[in-house]
């Protein structure tokens, strides 16, 4: 697999707090990478060093293959947390503006920015000035203003900040179509939800410490504590259901009757033992209606991980 982004052991000191400490990652071309931990963790230090605002200490930034430096910055497209928008100017002369410096003729400007707003459905708002525009609204001139010049690499920090549902899924869908064009994106956010469905890899980080990297899957199944969850129709005899006694390495943690006859189990299951010996043990016992190993959310990896 190739990699758009190698960092290799960084580390950053600011007076006598250790920012990021000896940190080594990977980010493939063409792919997603979220950048999770708590508050004051050191994402945005490490978002910084990205876009040239500040350098490591120690170690190095390869930026597809190349030692990171000032030619690269045009290859990169930064949404951050905080916006900055100049309020007083109108959307459509400040989103040509903010191109041009990207490095996009006026003219190509205006045309990449018209299929972006008709695309956003904001067409109207291109001679409103910023100021009138709610948070929401101008998180999405923000956007565009972002991916207008077709970076390599996209860094979004708490892109769906102010946005209601609706507009969460537009960018998400936008985000993804993004990735399957061929950018590579650096993904910051609290919302954990957003990581498990966009996420292909990540990378967790408290006190500047790497905590945790790895696929969105294989984290998972790392994390996971051989849990099953079973509903079943049992079998019934004039003295009642059938005792449910399950094969040596499987044991019920719960159950609960459903109003409709059925019954929810979940089971333990020893590590290293084959499932589907569960399986072929309970249809003996009734008809499955439905059954699938309960896997963490990366939620409570997250929290699991930054207490421990």
């Amino acid at each position: 697999m190739v990699n758009l982004i190698e960092i290799n052991n960084v580390s950053k000191t600011y007076g006598n707090y250790k920012a990021l400490n000896n940190i080594s990652i990977k980010v493939p071309k063409q792919s997603i990478y979220g950048l999770l931990g708590p508050n004051g963790a050191g994402k945005t230090t490490l978002i910084r060093m990205l876009n040239q605002i500040t350098a490591p200490d120690e170690g190095e930034i390869i930026f597809n293959g190349e030692k990171l430096n000032r030619d690269h910055i045009s290859d990169i497209g930064y949404l951050p947390e905080e916006r900055g928008l100049y309020k007083a100017m109108k959307v459509g002369e400040q989103a040509i503006y903010l191109a041009q410096l990207k490095g996009v003729s006026k003219k190509e400007a205006e045309k990449r920015l018209k299929q972006w707003f008709h695309k956003f459905g904001i067409t109207d708002w291109w001679n409103k000035k910023v100021e009138e525009l709610s948070k929401g609204m101008q998180q999405k001139i923000q956007f565009i203003v972002t991916v207008i010049h077709n970076p390599q690499l996209l860094i979004f920090d708490e892109p769906f900040s102010g946005f209601d549902p609706i507009n969460v899924n537009l960018l998400k869908k936008e985000i993804l179509e993004l990735r399957d064009k061929g950018a590579t994106i650096i993904f910051s956010t609290h919302n954990m939800a957003s990581v498990e469905e966009l996420c292909d890899n990540i990378m967790l980080i408290n006190k500047g410490e790497k905590i945790l990297e790895g696929s969105v899957y294989q984290v998972k199944q790392d994390f996971k504590d051989n849990n099953f969850e079973v509903v079943l129709r049992q079998q019934t005899t004039d003295n009642g259901q059938h005792p449910l006694n399950l094969p040596e390495g499987f044991s019920i943690i719960s159950e609960k009757n459903n109003i409709n006859g059925e019954t929810t189990f979940i089971i333990s299951a020893d590590k290293n033992i084959n499932p589907n010996i569960l399986i072929n043990h309970l249809t003996e016992f009734g008809t499955i209606v439905s059954y699938h190993e309960l896997l963490p959310s990366i939620n409570d990896i997250f929290i699991n991980k930054v207490n421990s």
